[in-house]
Formats: C-alpha cells, structure tokens, sequence
C-alpha cells in the first residue's frame, strides 16, 4: 500500500464518527446460533434502536430477502421513521456489519467517498463469513462509490479515529496472528497510515474478558473529540478485568496527539459482570454509537447506567445520549457499535 494509488496518496481519510453522516448501515439480526435460545429479544431492541437512528438519519438495512424485510418492516412499524429506513436484499452471515461492512473514506474534489474492502476472516475463523465478507462491494454498488480492495484483513470495530491522523487499536487484536500473520507491528502501521491516512497509531494491550474479537477497541477506548478520549476502567481491583484495563488506562497516561496537543482522558466505569449460562459477556459501555444528533450508549439495568450516561452527554453536548437496555443483546458478544458503520456526508 505504500504506491500512489493508496488511499491516503490519493488525498482520503477516514473521517471522525461524529463527523455528519449521510447514513447509517446495519445487518439486520438473524442467525439464532448468535443468541442461543434468547432470540426472541433481540429484534425488539434493534427496532428501538433504529427508531431512534432514523430520527436524524437515515438507516440502510441489510435483509436477506423480501420476507426477511418483511418481517422487520413490522417490528419497525410505529417506531422507525419509515422516510429514514433503507432496505437492501444483501445477505450476511451475522448482524456485525461494523466488522464485515465496507469503511468509508472522504476527501475534497471528484469521487469524494470511497469504500475500502478490507478481508474479513470472522475474528480469525471463528465462524463461517462467506457471505458477510461480500457485503463491502454490495454496499459501494448501492452507493454507486469506487470500492477499493485492500489485500489485508481488518475489522472496523478494531480502530478508533479522530478525523485528524490518530488511531486507536490494540496489539491483542492487530498483532494477534490469526489476522495478518506476516505483517510486522511496523507493517501494520504501514497499512493503516496508507489506508486510513492514520499520522498517529496509538496502541493499548488486551480487551475485556468474553469478548470473541480478541480485543477490538469499540469495547475499550473512542475518541469523542480530536483531542479527548473515553476510556474504561474497572474499580473492583478483585473483577479480571481490573488489570489490563487498568494497564490500557496507563498506556493513555500523558498522550499528546502529533501535533503536540494533550489528549484529555474521560474514564468511564464498568457494569457488574453480565453472564449467560456461567459465561462473561462483553458488556462496556464504551461501545456506543454516534448517529447526527444521538448518541446511542448500551445500558444493562445496572447502577453503573445513568452515571455513565451522564459522562457520555457532557462529551457530547450537542447530542442527546440515549441509553438502550442491550442485556439480552450483549448475549450476540456485541452491542450497536459492533451493529453498525457510518456512511460519512460529502
């Protein structure tokens, strides 16, 4: 990726989340295996979900075909605003389109948006994805935008961006081997500089406990400015995640961006552990999504809710933070960051 064809040679970035959105993509919810015996829940959460999205956007969703739509146009009846909902007959594997979507850049002059087609191997082969690895040029056909295939897999939910050159990630995730196996750390960065326009790649260490990705960042730590960044940590020293949640908060200690510019660091904390059947899920509320007037934060009828939420609206003052109970939903191993990829405004 280092030719003048690469997309930061030829003038892209990825733009910031909370940068304008022209839409916001999903895959509509429908492998069962996802939510063992606890299905049923799941569709009246994402209904609510996309009624509040399609207040100030509007929401692509991926169905696998005319019933399917069908069937998810009833769940949306009275909630979604039926002039913001997209249907799109793109069949997937699994609802995390953060991960198998395409990751849209924009730059100034003709073709302001493109779509990267980076491979997707479902979080090193852990499950089958033939169909979700497709999704990326379907959705570029939809836009009528160039997608560009990139020879390298990547996740959007493993990076997190400012709009302005600085990428967070971890080593779990990008150096583990069942990604890239023969890339270096230093080629990595390559990738992700010739890819995204990154100037500034910052690394953290492990994920939270129960988590399948190996560690994306949308459960650990986001940019919700250039120059801030939320961050969780745990307070109980006895919970697992205590110590590489407390190593990650320590890595962020003193970050200045490339410019020079101190990062100021916002913590926020951990719900009690959520299980299923014995088994810790990846519950965190840093897993929130930033739609053109909302934020969507996952709650888990917890104490811990509302004290976060009230952290995530004074990052965000010109958004209201809705907080959506996401206890059945985390069950899937993820929440509505991993359920969604923004289409950036050109």
């Amino acid at each position: 990726m280092k030719n003048v064809s690469s997309p930061a040679q030829s003038g892209y970035l990825m733009p910031a989340e909370w940068a304008p959105h022209q839409a916001t993509w999903i895959s509509w919810p429908h492998n069962r295996a996802s939510w063992p015996g606890k299905f049923e829940p799941v569709e009246p959460v994402m209904a609510e979900f996309v009624g509040v999205l399609s207040g100030s956007e509007l929401v692509r969703i991926n169905v696998l075909d005319a019933a399917h739509e069908k069937r998810v146009r009833k769940f949306l009846e009275g909630k979604a605003n039926p002039r913001n909902v997209m249907f799109h007959h793109f069949r997937t594997n699994d609802a995390w389109c953060r991960d198998h979507g395409a990751i849209f850049l924009t730059r100034d002059g003709d073709a302001p948006l493109v779509a990267l087609d980076f491979s997707f191997n479902a979080w090193g082969g852990k499950y089958p994805h033939d169909l979700d690895n497709a999704i990326p040029p379907q959705m570029a056909a939809a836009l009528d935008v160039p997608c560009m295939p990139i020879p390298a897999v990547l996740e959007g939910g493993s990076i997190d961006v400012n709009g302005a050159g600085a990428l967070l990630t971890t080593e779990n995730c990008l150096l583990n081997p069942n990604r890239n196996p023969s890339m270096s750390k230093a080629e990595i960065e390559a990738m992700l500089t010739s890819c995204l326009g990154a100037s500034q790649v910052i690394w953290l260490g492990d994920g939270i406990v129960g988590d399948d990705t190996d560690g994306h960042i949308d459960d650990l730590t986001r940019f919700v400015a250039e120059d801030r960044i939320v961050t969780i940590i745990e307070s109980d020293r006895g919970d697992e995640n205590y110590e590489p949640l407390a190593e990650n908060r320590a890595r962020l200690e003193g970050l200045r961006l490339a410019d020079g510019r101190p990062v100021e660091i916002v913590e926020l904390g951990m719900p009690r552990p959520v299980e299923f059947e014995g088994d810790r899920l990846p519950a965190s509320y840093a897993n929130f999504y930033i739609a053109n007037r909302v934020v969507v934060m996952p709650s888990f009828n917890d104490p811990a809710d509302e004290p976060n939420r009230q952290a995530l609206a004074r990052c965000f003052p010109g958004r209201e933070v809705v907080a959506i109970d996401c206890t059945d939903l985390v069950l899937g191993l993820g929440a509505f960051h991993c359920l969604t990829q923004q289409v950036p405004a050109v």
